[in-house]
Parts: structure tokens; C-alpha cells; sequence
């Protein structure tokens, strides 16, 4: 039978290992990161391989928790840079595009035709113009840690095959809410009509619309061929980098030890959503093809037609990018 000199080391026990536990899970913090699409998308399994490698590295200190859909903001996905900046949101990977209207210098990649190809972002974003585009983000307070990428934006829509700018004449057309896809569009003499994501398919099916822009991964698993989008239309006018990054004060309370981690598993996030993404491109355009989509392959005259269709938009859109860096960016694309 114990003794009551027993019972009270027991009891001693019991609550150091209470105490203990109790330490230990106050010391486990969770952080909100928003994205706009699912791990349905290259775009939201980005998010969740951050989530993994975190879980993976942090000894139980840290985990993300992936809030997709814009869930944090209503599905408003042009307030989650915002909401970020103000602290509802603890980390986010974000589209340059929806955090352009709070960073203009993020308009860069949204410039039309500047990046003709893959080699010319990862100048890009690897380069002088990438470290400028960052200090912008930082200087608007918020912390940037990594990149990923949407991908080169293709035009689908309903009407007909698109092989010069005078195809798109009169053609109303869902844009993400940017004033610079506002002047893209109408220099090509589109009606361009700003509306989020999650208004855009049922206006595509209701016909409100005529057609959208996205990449590849996008028309592919949202299956917009469904909703009459029967023509596409291969013309990388622009592309989305994705950005990995948290709140000033959320980054500010963390250890150098817990930052260290989180810009390493950032980057590393980043890199295997760039590669996975890319890699699939072929794979998706070919399922595209067999779901009976006309896909239309610009040649290189065509190209430059567009190219001369928005030169305007350039003459409008340069000054408030800044011309240092889109001339740093001309540089890094230009370097051998």
C-alpha cells in the first residue's frame, strides 16, 4: 500500500510533467498562411509544401496552416496584401498581380510581352530588378522571403481562335483587378471587365463574359473549357511570379533561428513548385488539346503584333513602375 510520502512524489511528479507539457505547448505557435487557390493548383501546393517542410524542421515550435481561397479576406483576393501588411494575416503566398495595387513595382511582370520566356523570368526574379522588387515589398511592411510562380498568362475564350489584336476587338473579357490589364486590354480593343476569382466562372458560364486569362494549370484543373472556353490562345503576354512572405511584426517576434528556418523552407517551397509546375505544362496542354480546344500558336509575326499593340502601355506604365528597375529588369533579361 503506499505511503503518503509516496503519493506525494507521485503527485509531485505528475505535475512537473503537467508543467512540462503545458510549457511545451505554449511554446508551439501557428501561423496563417493565406493563398488564393487549393492545393487543387501548383499555386496552393506551394503553400502546403511550406506547411510540410515547417512541420518537418521546426521541432513542433512552428506550423503554418494554409487558409486557400482567399479565406482570410472573403475571396477578395486584391486585400491580402493589406491584410497582411495589418497583421490579420500572418504569411502568405501572394500573386504579384493582387498585391500590385499596394506595390507598383510588383506591375513589372505584368508589363505585356516584357518576359518572352522562362529563362527571362528567373533572370528576372534572380537578378538587380528581383532584389529591388523585394526592398519595395519590405519598404510597404512586409517581409519577403522566396519565390514561386503562377506561370505565363494564356487567353481563352468563346467567340473564336485569337491570331491577331484585331480578333479581340469588342470581346469582353474577365481581367483580375489591376488598371494595367484595364490598359492592356483596351489598347487591344477588348472590354476588359474586372472581377475576382471566384465571380469568374459563373460569368463565363452565364456568358457575361467572353473569355479570361490565366495559365495553363488554371484553365486545366478549373476545367474552363466547360464553360465555353473553346478557343486558346498561347501568347505569354505576362507572368505571375508568386511570393512567399509574412507580416513585419510576425517575422520581428520570431527567433533568428525560427526566421533562418522560414526563409529556407520558403525558398526551397518556392524552387520545387517552380520545377513542378513547369514540368507539367506539356502534359496539361496536351490533355487540353484532347478535350477538343482549338489551341492557337502564335508565329513570330503575330507575336510582334501584339507586342506593337501594347507599346502604349508601356509609354503609360513604365514611369510608375519606376524606370530603374524595369531597366534593371531589361539588363538581367539581356545578361549573357
Amino acid at each position: 500500500m503506499p505511503t503518503s510520502r509516496s503519493l506525494g512524489r507521485l503527485a509531485a511528479i505528475l505535475a512537473g510533467a503537467a508543467l512540462l507539457t503545458s510549457t511545451l505547448t505554449a511554446q508551439a505557435r501557428e501561423l496563417s498562411v493565406s493563398t488564393v487557390l487549393s492545393d487543387a493548383f501548383p499555386w496552393g501546393q506551394a503553400a502546403e509544401k511550406w506547411a510540410e517542410l515547417v512541420e518537418e524542421r521546426s521541432d513542433g515550435e512552428l506550423t503554418l496552416r494554409v487558409y486557400p481561397n482567399a479565406q482570410l479576406v472573403s475571396g477578395d483576393q486584391t486585400r491580402e496584401f493589406s491584410a497582411m501588411r495589418s497583421g490579420l494575416i500572418d504569411l502568405a503566398v501572394g500573386s504579384t498581380i493582387n498585391w500590385s495595387p499596394q506595390v507598383p513595382a510588383l506591375n513589372l511582370f505584368s508589363l505585356p510581352f516584357l518576359l518572352p520566356d522562362e529563362d527571362a523570368v528567373d533572370a528576372v526574379t534572380g537578378g538587380e530588378a528581383g532584389e529591388m522588387i523585394f526592398s519595395a515589398i519590405e519598404d510597404k511592411g512586409v517581409v519577403p522571403l522566396g519565390w514561386g510562380e503562377n506561370g505565363f498568362r494564356q487567353l481563352s475564350n468563346s467567340r473564336g481562335d485569337i491570331e491577331a489584336p484585331s480578333d479581340l476587338e469588342g470581346l469582353k473579357i474577365r481581367v483580375v483587378g489591376s488598371p494595367l490589364f484595364q490598359d492592356t486590354f483596351s489598347a487591344l480593343g477588348a472590354n476588359p471587365t474586372q472581377m475576382s476569382w471566384a465571380d469568374a466562372k459563373p460569368a463565363l458560364t452565364t456568358g457575361a463574359v467572353d473569355g479570361q486569362e490565366n495559365p495553363l494549370s488554371v484553365f486545366d484543373v478549373a476545367r474552363i473549357d466547360q464553360v465555353g472556353q473553346a478557343h486558346l490562345t498561347l501568347w505569354n503576354y505576362m507572368n505571375d511570379p508568386l511570393v512567399f512572405a509574412a507580416n513585419r511584426q510576425v517575422w520581428g517576434s520570431l527567433s533568428e533561428q525560427q526566421q533562418q528556418m522560414l526563409r529556407e523552407t520558403a525558398v526551397e517551397a518556392g524552387a520545387w513548385e517552380i520545377a513542378k509546375s513547369r514540368g507539367e505544362q506539356a502534359d496539361r496542354l496536351a490533355a487540353i488539346r484532347e478535350r477538343g480546344v482549338s489551341v492557337t500558336e502564335l508565329d513570330d509575326g503575330q507575336y510582334r503584333a501584339f507586342v506593337e499593340a501594347t507599346e502604349s502601355v508601356h509609354d503609360r506604365w513604365v514611369p510608375r513602375i519606376g524606370e530603374e528597375i524595369v531597366e534593371a529588369a531589361r539588363r538581367d533579361i539581356d545578361a549573357p
